[in-house]
């Protein structure tokens, strides 16, 4: 392993870092190898960021209450989450192992209501999420049958723990984080002071802003660590130190779906490979927080990239930092090496649909960078696995380890047939589309969250949306069938409107 060379690229990224920073931490199973820094922690305090500075983790969170569940009851693997909440006959069915591995089906909370025009930024506490979640009419597919990704299901399990008499941030703190001296900890909401915190950036209109985040801070992502912290769980799990002894192999079991395929996502952890090295780790994004813990188990060492800015690729940096380590050759991007043209792709009949544009792959709403691979290219997502062909035509895509044909958009005219006032009895939810000069408008909301947004149509029964709410982007798609149609996302594909009238 060659750390000088891998120190130098974590020292070459950090002091890239102008305004908003972050930290590199490069590590074995004995010790710290290098730590590098740069940028601000606070621009309001002109605070550097270090690597002793804590930040949000965002998902990096999940391979905790993995762990927690792998290391002791109330709650098992194999319990279904009907056995500890009150919920749903669809979100009752779905299994702890399911939800905590990415093939649950279940929707994703902040997705979906999104697409019932409530924004992140919106305050919302535990219970109203939990009364949310629970009672969820439907899965996006049946648990098991495919990879994508959701925080509710994380969500869920913590709330089983608590109908069970377990407070999970303290028992985790007394079970895990304690024994091994790290001072991580998991705040309720923004609204909880957390001492030396860094603020989260983006770069806005009025340049750099702080990020917003408006939903109570669950194991699905809530917990905010240092760089150092990070390191020190990572080098546990690594060395297999007091409770985190055997956790690292635990956590990263082979998780098969119901087709026989094996999942790169874990339990908390996902699979990657990385010049030829077979990795685990996990990312995570808040607003204005990007992060990514990363590990090489053959090589008993790993990475940890924590940023307090928006625009910083921390899965990209973690593995360069990596293959400096290794000195492995870095993925050979498909931009310009690849036949398929740039455009928009779609299915017969489904609401599903991606778009290619330079390289990048976009499967509903959900973006990856695109790579070399034998008989095409493929993304590096495991938990939005994507393999793509280009044959007569038309692509033939594995998206979540489900295979589906995709033929280029037909990009038509609006249709007459989309008019009308929609309704979601399930959520009490509703919105009207309406034609103007040709355009297709899907109207919703009230008062200042009243919103109208343009129809782009891709074919007859299918059109795209897009809204924004500080640094991010939503884009769905409505899918028309007759007098009903569904709202998808990657990640929320349940919510069934009927027509009005």
């Amino acid at each position: 392993m060659d750390w000088k060379s891998a120190q130098a690229a974590a020292e070459r990224i950090t002091s890239g870092w102008d305004g908003p920073g972050g930290a590199i931490v490069g590590f074995d199973k004995a010790g710290i190898r290098f730590q590098a820094a740069g940028g601000k922690a606070s621009l309001e305090q002109d605070i550097a960021f270090t690597a002793d500075t804590p930040s949000r983790l965002a998902s990096v969170s999940k391979q905790f209450l993995a762990a927690f569940i792998l290391t002791g009851g109330p709650v098992g693997l194999d319990d279904t989450l009907g056995q500890h909440l009150d919920t749903s006959e669809a979100v009752g069915a779905v299994s702890v192992a399911r939800a905590l591995d990415m093939s649950s089906g279940l929707p994703d909370a902040m997705e979906t209501l999104w697409l019932l025009g409530v924004p992140p930024s919106a305050t919302l506490g535990r219970a109203a999420l939990r009364r949310f979640t629970s009672r969820l009419a439907g899965l996006n597919y049946a648990q098991g049958s495919e990879v994508s990704y959701t925080n509710t299901g994380y969500r869920l399990i913590q709330a089983a723990l608590a109908a069970r008499g377990v407070e999970y941030g303290p028992a985790l703190t007394e079970r895990l984080l304690a024994p091994l001296g790290l001072g991580i900890v998991l705040p309720e909401d923004e609204t909880d002071p957390v001492p030396r915190l860094a603020t989260g950036y983006w770069a806005g209109p009025r340049g750099w802003q702080r990020g917003r985040y408006g939903m109570h801070f669950s194991a699905s992502g809530g917990l905010a660590a240092s760089a150092m912290d990070m390191a020190r769980w990572g080098m546990a799990l690594l060395s297999g130190t007091g409770p985190a002894a055997g956790l690292l192999a635990r956590l990263g079991a082979p998780r098969g779906l119901t087709s026989g395929v094996v999942s790169d996502y874990a339990l908390g952890l996902a699979w990657e490979n990385v010049g030829g090295r077979r990795m685990i780790g996990h990312g995570g994004s808040l607003p204005g927080y990007k992060n990514h813990l990363l590990l090489d188990p053959a090589g008993e060492c790993g990475v940890i990239v924590l940023s307090n800015r928006e625009e910083t690729v921390a899965h990209g940096l973690a593995g360069e930092v990596m293959r400096a380590l290794s000195g492995a050759e870095a993925p050979v991007p498909a931009a310009g090496k690849w036949n398929a043209p740039d455009g928009y792709y779609v299915s017969p009949d489904g609401p599903f649909w991606l778009q290619l544009d330079n390289g990048i792959a976009t499967w509903l709403g959900g973006a990856d960078t695109l790579y070399l691979a034998p008989d095409g290219v493929a993304g590096r997502s495991a938990h939005m696995p994507i393999r793509l062909a280009w044959a007569n035509g038309a692509l033939d895509a594995s998206v979540g380890h489900v295979r589906r044909n995709l033929a280029p958009a037909a990009m038509g005219a609006a249709q007459e047939g989309w008019q009308g006032s929609w309704i979601c009895t399930s959520e009490r939810a509703g919105f009207s589309i309406v034609l103007r000069d040709g355009v297709a408008m899907l109207e919703m909301g009230a008062g200042p969250l009243e919103e109208s947004l343009p129809l782009q149509p891709l074919a007859p029964h299918l059109a795209l949306a897009s809204r924004g709410e500080g640094p991010w982007r939503s884009r769905f798609a409505v899918h028309f069938q007759g007098d009903e149609l569904t709202l998808v996302t990657n990640r929320s594909r349940m919510l069934r409107f009927a027509r009005l009238g």
